[in-house]
């Protein structure tokens, strides 16, 4: 049991190593391609993907699907508002705001109240920069986008599943606050 978890979290460490800070891609890439590894790309994204997974592991039963589902709805919502012409200051600010206020979450483990409008507020500012960020938003682009962004909520999903029938949701709330630390740094660096 305990070598499995060892397991778990050495794969998810290894899988945040190469990360950047930003989702920006040096090579302007469109498509499914594109859209998928935008949220890869990016520790700020990454993070907070995870941390909306985590949150909603903790509250466990409905949240454990509405949460991320709420996230995504939001996010691609908010990726559409750039080719209709919406401009959202403090974008960057926004989600590098949502890194720290996720991680803050998880790290005190809130109940569900206002859990879904929280999480969908901060996916607005994450989708409109997916959106943002390429010349070709496409039906293929966002498809990709929304996959990798449901992996990593799957990824905080199941983690936080599995620490919690392990009995070790000390280990979820510390990386909750690891996760909001890192916000700080984002936010006041």
């Amino acid at each position: 049991m305990k070598k499995s978890l060892f397991q778990l979290c050495s794969l998810v460490l290894v899988g945040l190593l190469p990360m950047s800070v930003y989702a920006h891609h040096p090579v302007e890439m469109t498509g499914f391609a594109a859209g998928t590894l935008h949220p890869l790309t990016g520790l700020d994204h990454l993070l907070a993907m995870v941390a909306v997974g985590l949150w909603a592991s903790q509250i466990g039963k409905k949240a454990l699907w509405t949460l991320p589902s709420s996230f995504i709805i939001a996010m691609v919502l908010g990726a559409l508002l750039p080719i209709m012409g919406v401009a959202i200051p403090y974008v960057e600010t926004g989600i590098l705001l949502s890194v720290l206020v996720l991680g803050g979450l998880v790290a005190t483990a809130l109940p569900m109240a206002f859990s879904i409008a929280i999480v969908s507020c901060f996916a607005v500012f994450h989708g409109y920069a997916h959106g943002a960020e390429t010349s070709a938003l496409s039906a293929s682009y966002i498809a990709g986008f929304v996959l990798s962004t449901a992996i990593l909520q799957a990824m905080g999903v199941m983690t936080g599943v599995a620490l919690r029938q392990l009995q070790f949701e000390k280990i979820t709330r510390f990386a909750g606050s690891a996760i909001a630390m890192t916000g700080m740094y984002f936010v006041f660096a």
